[in-house]
């Protein structure tokens, strides 16, 4: 039987662990930290699934590869549900853009952006909403006289998912080598104490293969978590502006998670005072009832980018590199797990 090492416990190394178990292959995932508790951004991600809201940001690609993606999360997080018998939360009820009445021309300019990328007619795509439909999607918006609706985006909860992810692996006997740094190279996986070597190697490791992936950087992100019994969501809504895009993406049990920074900084340190006092000023002008809304917990992380943007995915006998995924994470892993797996079992099958 072939054997894979994956190196990188993350949000992709877990999918690349399971969709390559079923297909029979023996996999190994090192970690460097512990897999129960998770601490890079995947963990600290909103979940967002938003190829439309993505797409005036981010070139075609990100957008083709996002739309893939959602639909391979819609069969995934079923059979995922059906192996383990828990939920994980995937939500596939669209998104909303709201803007205040002074900031009306960015819902215009985003629909201008949005149309341009997709070569013309975005009606397909995106659904103009006057208040009182508007309204009839999310009642908590009742301060906002229009809004877009964009039918093709989603959310998943990382905090429901991962431990799933988690136990099937264990499930399906995929070999756990948790406080393990390793370094990665063709046919190989060095640690501390020993040298291994695989059928083929995976490295997912972000940040972590920072000496092995020219020009990947860190891009800070801040997030909070609030938590109320007098507002609620059903979707994830964005508040457009002209200096920030408060994202605001409901979870269980009132609580709802906002963020919106983006900062070229690798600094891990709490959030700042300035972010938190934007975040929380976008928010309560989403709806007032959130002054009283409680703080319950502040995530801060970095994300792995390349000097595009674009995430990045290198082949050579023995060795597959995954990297790059930036703020994309949730968006790209499914589209990206799939041409891995893709490539990892050609190589396999030839060597076999």
């Amino acid at each position: 039987m072939p054997r894979i090492a994956i190196a990188g416990g993350g949000l992709m190394g877990r999918l690349l662990a399971w969709r390559l178990s079923l297909q029979g292959l023996a996999i190994t995932l090192f970690e460097a930290r512990d897999l129960s508790t998770p601490s890079g951004a995947c963990w600290t991600a909103a979940g967002m699934i938003s190829p439309l809201s993505e797409l005036v940001h981010s070139q075609r690609e990100i957008y083709e590869l996002g739309t893939r993606s959602l639909a391979l999360w819609s069969d995934w997080a079923e059979e995922l549900e059906a192996l383990s018998g828990r939920s994980v939360a995937f939500r596939n009820a669209g998104s909303l853009l709201v803007a205040h009445g002074q900031d009306k021309s960015e819902l215009l300019q985003f629909q201008r952006e949005l149309a341009g990328k997709l070569d013309g007619d975005i009606g397909l795509h995106v659904q103009s909403l006057n208040a009182a439909q508007l309204q009839q999607l999310e009642p908590a918006l009742e301060n906002f006289e229009q809004g877009l609706y964009l039918r093709a985006e989603g959310d998943i909860d990382n905090r429901r998912l991962l431990p799933v992810l988690l136990s099937v692996l264990r499930q399906q006997g995929v070999s756990l080598e948790e406080r393990t740094p390793v370094e990665c190279g063709s046919y190989r996986v060095e640690s501390q104490e020993r040298s291994m070597r695989f059928d083929c190697v995976i490295d997912c490791r972000g940040l972590g293969a920072r000496a092995q992936v020219g020009g990947l950087r860190g891009v800070r992100g801040e997030m909070l978590v609030v938590e109320t019994r007098e507002v609620s969501l059903q979707r994830p809504v964005r508040l457009l502006h002209p200096r920030y895009q408060l994202y605001a993406v409901p979870r269980g049990d009132g609580r709802i998670v906002i963020g919106a920074t983006e900062i070229e900084s690798e600094d891990m340190s709490p959030i700042s005072v300035r972010s938190a006092m934007e975040l929380c000023s976008a928010l309560y002008s989403l709806h007032p009832a959130f002054a009283e809304a409680r703080i319950v917990e502040s995530r801060v992380n970095c994300r792995p980018a390349t000097m595009d943007n674009m995430p990045l995915i290198h082949s050579e006998r023995g060795l597959v590199r995954v990297n790059g995924l930036y703020r994309h994470g949730y968006l790209l892993a499914p589209a990206l797990a799939e041409r891995v797996e893709k490539l990892v079992t050609e190589q396999v099958l030839q060597v076999a």
